[in-house]
């Protein structure tokens, strides 16, 4: 019950931080980590949101590499 639990709460700050990720890539926007006062809570935010990226880059090399998706024309 408790390992489950954790494992959800894992998959749950993935995808919020490949979401994040995501806004970064699309809009130029990032969360700016140098307010956090405290070094280790930083460098935590910093790899935390590294992990999103990881994440979203493999999601895009897979959708490049796919065959179920195709470049939108429209831009």
């Amino acid at each position: 019950m408790a390992l489950g639990r954790i494992v959800h709460y894992a998959v749950d700050a993935v995808l919020v931080s490949t979401v994040v990720a995501g806004i970064r890539r699309s809009s130029g926007f990032a969360l700016d980590t140098t307010l956090i006062p405290d070094p280790t809570m930083r460098s935590f935010a910093d790899r935390f949101l590294g992990v999103g990226e990881t994440i979203f880059d493999i999601a895009t090399a897979t959708s490049v590499n796919s065959e179920y998706f195709k470049k939108d024309s429209r831009k």
